[in-house]
């Protein structure tokens, strides 16, 4: 079996286990959603607008360097007749589609580490749950604000945010070492051996218990924080920081989405197409990333953040 053949397979069993978890809270959910879906339409035609917005979501995620997440719950909870809630619930299994994809191969390519993910990873899952459980108990109005805010400041790390390829890190600190959080991979690019340690370690592991509570509570995945927490603040190389930032969220939105699917928050008539939209963009995406300008894109990805941040405090604010 080929590798393409693998990938399909394994994106079709991944949306049967997710349909076979997420079915269950079907009869509870649409009863609710029902009427505010509808909006004049027939049934299917926000499932089939789902599949052709999250399609080009997923090809603009991939040419900004964004995850899936981030561009869903704004865009979506902005400009479709859902519920906040909702769109949370399948944010976050957007996000964890795409982590559970590449964390594997991630693993097998010795990027992402293992000794640097765990102890993150138990952090933010934990007040991921409670993030979850904030954002569900909070009027929607107030969410909203929050994460229109929290959308216009994604934009201002993504303008003003420097990545480092190797930062300097002259000497582990205590907790790392005790830990030992460090690592060696094979840079491809100039075949050199990188041996890499971290610092900063207290900071940094502080930092993600406000990453886990903001994944939990709006639904966003959290790569936009991953990856300057690990890379700028702990002095992990970019590739790794990248790649464990990939690997935790298959942990993290995992630990935030059973919250929302306990609550009846996720339901296949949203689910399946994001998901089938997602996949199919990203994989076009890969494709024109070769022949598109980053640049030109990571600034429309901004605009489009920014918009879709305005529009959340506009509608928190009833306006």
């Amino acid at each position: 079996m080929n590798a393409d053949k693998r990938y399909w397979t394994f994106g079709v069993v991944c949306l049967f286990l997710i349909f076979s978890f997420v079915y269950p809270a079907y009869a509870e959910g649409v009863a609710h959603t029902s009427a505010e879906v509808a909006n004049g339409h027939a049934w299917w035609f926000w499932p089939l607008l789902l599949l052709v917005v999250t399609f080009a979501m997923g090809i603009f995620a991939v040419l900004g360097g964004v995850g899936g997440g981030v561009l869903f719950v704004p865009i979506i909870s902005g400009f479709f007749p859902f519920h906040l809630d909702f769109v949370r619930g399948t944010g976050l299994l957007v996000a964890l589609s795409g982590a559970l994809a590449a964390g594997p191969g991630l693993l097998k390519l010795n990027l992402a580490s293992l000794r640097l993910a765990i102890p993150v990873a138990l952090i933010a899952s934990t007040f991921a749950i409670i993030g979850a459980m904030i954002g569900l108990a909070l009027p929607t109005n107030i969410v909203q604000i929050c994460l229109g805010a929290t959308i216009i400041g994604i934009c201002f790390l993504m303008v003003l945010a420097k990545k480092s390829e190797h930062p300097d890190v002259p000497k582990a600190d205590r907790l790392s070492s005790v830990l030992r959080i460090y690592g060696v991979y094979q840079e491809i690019s100039t075949r050199q051996v990188v041996d890499w340690k971290i610092h900063r370690t207290p900071l940094g592991l502080c930092l993600f218990i406000v990453i886990g509570i903001m994944a939990g509570m709006f639904g966003l995945g959290a790569g936009w924080a991953n990856v300057p927490v690990l890379n700028l603040v702990m002095g992990a190389p970019l590739k790794i920081s990248v790649a464990t930032s990939k690997f935790l969220l298959s942990i993290t939105d995992t630990s935030a989405a059973w919250i929302y699917i306990n609550k009846g928050c996720v339901i296949p008539m949203m689910v399946v197409p994001s998901l089938v939209g997602i996949m199919l963009g990203s994989f076009v995406g890969v494709r024109l990333l070769v022949i598109t300008k980053p640049t030109v894109i990571r600034w429309l990805v901004i605009a489009m953040l920014a918009f879709s941040g305005i529009r959340a405090l506009l509608k928190g604010f009833g306006i």
